[in-house]
């Protein structure tokens, strides 16, 4: 089943306009017009932290990319979504694995689901990795067993809307802006 290719280009095309309205994050859409399926949707999360493992060290990043593909099938079916940039998560496999992205979000998807809602799964998921449940690859176990004994406590980042400056960090949870444990 899938919607007519004109009423679907209208709902698409709306979507991306509330996140772009919502996020601060960048949307670059192939085929602006949404005349032709699938239709990618390059996606920058700006200052949202995510962990990345550096030099054997646990670090907060705060650009991510993404690849969101909507099919002609779309909102029945769920969007594409690959990783496209560094990574060290349990539910998130680094590009050079598949970029594969583990999210209730796909899994209980429906006709109702929409992008905005998709982009806050992700970035709530980059905050809350689920060492419990990882991908069955060897990047991703890695990260499973670091977090099992290592939560991840991001630094709060003030939002500032359309800025391509580095987040203001206003709360760093004990840590340098090294993620390292703070010193007394």
């Amino acid at each position: 089943m899938s919607l007519p290719t004109d009423i679907l280009a209208k709902r698409v095309k709306n979507e991306i306009g509330e996140c772009k309205q919502e996020f601060e994050h960048f949307f670059n859409v192939s085929g602006a017009g949404l005349d032709t399926f699938p239709v990618t949707i390059k996606v920058t999360l700006v200052n949202t932290p995510g962990p990345v493992m550096k030099d054997g060290q646990l670090k907060s990043r705060y650009n991510h990319k993404l690849q969101v593909t909507i099919t002609e099938d779309y909102p029945y079916q769920t969007p594409i979504a690959r990783w496209r940039s560094t990574i060290f998560h349990p539910n998130i496999m680094p590009p050079r694995d598949g970029g594969y992205i583990c999210t209730k979000l796909l899994d209980e998807w429906n006709f109702r689901s929409n992008l905005p809602s998709f982009i806050r799964g992700i970035e709530s998921l980059l905050l809350n990795p689920n060492p419990g449940d990882p991908y069955d690859n060897d990047t991703c176990t890695r990260a499973a067993e670091y977090f099992h004994t290592h939560p991840y406590n991001p630094p709060t980042v003030e939002p500032s809307r359309k800025s391509h400056k580095k987040p203001v960090i206003i709360s760093n949870n004990d840590k340098d802006n090294q993620g390292n444990e703070k010193k007394s």
